[in-house]
């Protein structure tokens, strides 16, 4: 059985991070920081100047351990017990569901429900009815 470690603190602290840097990016350049987006245009850019601001999130994204390392002296711990096939499954799934639903769990979840979009609202209610569905049959159907 898989068991999720309760971390309210760091959870909290790391939700926090993400809503400053949403507003930050919306404050300074009027850009919504949706994940999926970013990556999508640093791939496909539209002009140099959108090329620059998406790859300088996307650094920050995978300099985020490397900073939480000078600071603390740890790497964070992460455990993935999924097979890759699994991971791979599951990572062409999220692609489908991001495609499909116009935008990603940070794109909706954090940045549109704060600025009240019915739509994001309908979307976040349907990542989260589908992970805790996803949850319930890996860990109680499939006896993961």
């Amino acid at each position: 059985m898989i068991e999720t470690e309760f971390t309210p603190l760091s959870s909290a602290l790391g939700g926090g991070l993400i809503g400053l840097a949403a507003v930050l990016l919306m404050a300074s350049i009027g850009r919504i920081m949706g994940a999926t987006g970013i990556l999508a245009g640093t791939l496909l850019p539209e002009n140099r100047q959108d090329w620059s601001w998406r790859m300088a999130v996307l650094l920050g994204m995978i300099c985020g351990p490397g900073v939480l390392w000078l600071l603390t002296g740890a790497l964070p711990t992460v455990q993935v017990p999924m097979p890759p096939g699994m991971l791979a499954v599951g990572g062409f799934l999220v692609g489908l569901g991001v495609t499909f639903g116009a935008g990603c769990t940070s794109g909706h979840g954090v940045c549109g429900l704060a600025r009240l979009s019915p739509r994001s609202l309908v979307a976040t209610l349907s990542f989260m009815i589908a992970t805790a569905l996803t949850v319930f049959v890996i860990r109680h159907v499939l006896g993961g």
